[in-house]
């Protein structure tokens, strides 16, 4: 059985010319003939060579792997229970979904409060990320969850200012903190500002927590869409001068005579902006966190990837020991930027194996009565019964789940909603719901109440399909939590999930469904 698709995928804007016999082993058409134009990735990478390394169009994309694992959370299921309840009183006129709490409090000072436990947890300098800013930070304001400004942001914005290589001024940054800091409601939510290794070389942390006040701060190892560092591309030869200026790599060299010759003439199109790999030591670690908290930091976190244990290991023990805030996990297979396309799908540690680590190596700090931060993890996470599965698997130490693609979809689409409304063209998928915002979105009337008419106007429709899609994923996530009688989130355990494989009970160590209450239904039948 194969669990990858080689040579072929729409992410990569190619296909094999025989569409049946396929060889699994290398993805080539059984009958590779002469005379092709080439329409595979080899084919095509046979002309545009290391341009088909990466998914394609680039800026107006999100991208996933679409490799199958051998374990995912689609292996487990939900158990529900027709006895008791936990916070909330054993009442069938007490104990409805809506009475469900979902608020999250973590912390060092339990000073940071979700009205909901996810949030978006990085979505920096890339121009899907830059394009629906508006509706990704009003809408998550709006919902009172988390919202991670990723890596790079300052560095490409054109309009930074810098002196000695350190920040002065940007515009894009202090946009992206005020759209959201103008939408947050009674001190729900947070934003936060993350930093790579060329952020921190411009002291970004610094300026967004002196300049604009932001609380909290996020160091970043990587994620698990790639091991290397953040790219994106660029198709424009002053604005890759000034990348490469401002110390990124930039490939080809943007100053080589031949290389400007070439890109005027046509002969490429595209720069690549690359970021670079960090270097991990608890020395520079330890110093970086004291630098942090010195600026005036509230709020440190500690976003890694899906790296080797051994490094899951030192994420979390010195998220630990120097007294994080949040630490965030992220499994393999996703991304929102320009991540490699094989790297994406033949990288690092899928979700399911990540994450039973962050339980196992959380539960052996814990037992020393260690402190430790709240946890978030992330990896393909799109439904309620997705987050229900991943906040189970971790309990009682993941608090929140991580989105990135999901949210940025919703966004988007209630985006394009509202200019089929200003366009007068609405798609009769949409308008059988109505031609208007108050018709077509379910939270309008609750959205218009709670802001004013005035205020409500103003809202861009990407940040209504937003929050329309996090009040669906709350309502799901009440309903399937009062099915297994959990009314808030501190009482979820892993024994609400049963595997229903040997090997998922293997690698998790959930329950085998037929394992599940065996010694508890003996007493009974007895």
């Amino acid at each position: 059985m194969s669990f990858s698709r080689v040579n072929t995928s729409s992410a990569t804007l190619t296909k094999n010319r025989t569409e049946e016999s396929i060889s699994p082993t290398s993805g080539m058409c059984v009958t590779c003939i002469d005379g092709c134009v080439g329409m595979c990735e080899i084919g095509k990478s046979a002309y545009r060579g290391h341009e088909v390394i990466y998914p394609q169009p680039f800026g107006v994309i999100t991208c996933a792997g679409e490799k199958k694992y051998p374990v995912d959370y689609s292996h487990f299921n939900i158990m529900g229970t027709a006895a008791g309840a936990y916070g909330i009183e054993a009442d069938s006129d007490k104990a409805i979904f809506p009475a469900v709490n979902l608020e999250v409090v973590f912390g060092h000072d339990k000073g940071i409060k979700f009205k909901l436990p996810w949030l978006i947890s990085g979505i920096g300098s890339t121009n899907i990320a830059k394009n629906n800013w508006e509706g990704l930070a009003i809408g998550s304001a709006l919902a009172g969850t988390g919202l991670t400004i990723g890596e790079n942001v300052v560095g490409m914005d054109p309009q930074s200012k810098f002196k000695n290589g350190n920040i002065l001024d940007t515009v894009d940054l202090k946009r992206r903190v005020k759209l959201y800091r103008d939408y947050q409601r009674f001190g729900y939510g947070a934003i936060i500002v993350q930093a790579n290794l060329e952020d921190t070389r411009l002291n970004v942390h610094e300026y967004a927590i002196e300049e604009l006040g932001v609380e909290c701060v996020e160091l970043k190892w990587g994620q698990g869409a790639k091991d290397i560092g953040g790219e994106v591309k660029i198709k424009d030869l002053k604005k890759a001068q000034m990348l490469h200026d401002r110390g990124y790599i930039v490939l080809p060299d943007p100053y080589d005579s031949n290389v400007i010759e070439a890109f005027a003439r046509g002969a490429f199109k595209e720069f690549e902006r690359h970021s670079r790999v960090g270097m991990v030591t608890e020395e520079s670690f330890a110093a970086t966190i004291k630098r942090l908290r010195k600026a005036g930091a509230k709020y440190i976190f500690l976003k890694t990837g899906a790296y080797r244990p051994v490094d899951l290991a030192r994420a979390i023990y010195f998220s630990s020991k120097y007294k994080l805030d949040l630490l965030t996990v992220d499994g393999a297979g996703g991304g929102t930027g320009m991540s490699p396309w094989r790297m994406m799908n033949e990288w690092g540690v899928p979700p399911v194996e990540l994450h039973t680590l962050v339980y196992q190596y959380a539960k052996k700090l814990a037992a020393k009565k260690k402190y430790l931060p709240a946890i978030a993890v992330n990896g393909g996470f799109t439904f309620e019964d997705q987050i229900f599965k991943g906040l189970a698997m971790g309990a009682p130490f993941v608090k929140l789940i991580g989105m990135a693609r999901a949210p940025i979809a919703a966004a988007m689409v209630g985006k394009t909603i509202g200019q089929t409304i200003d366009a007068q063209q609405v798609p009769v998928y949409v308008e059988r719901f109505g031609n208007t915002k108050d018709e077509i979105f379910v939270t309008a009337s609750e959205l218009r109440h709670e802001l004013g008419h005035k205020e409500f106007e103003q809202l861009p429709t990407g940040a209504i399909g937003l929050y329309t899609y996090y009040e669906r994923l709350a309502q799901g996530l009440r309903q399937l939590m009062a099915g297994s009688r959990k009314f808030a989130l501190k009482y979820m355990t892993r024994d609400d999930l049963a595997a229903l494989t040997r090997e998922a009970a293997d690698v998790s160590g959930i329950q085998y469904i037929m394992d599940v209450d065996k010694k508890e239904a003996e007493k009974i039948l007895k």
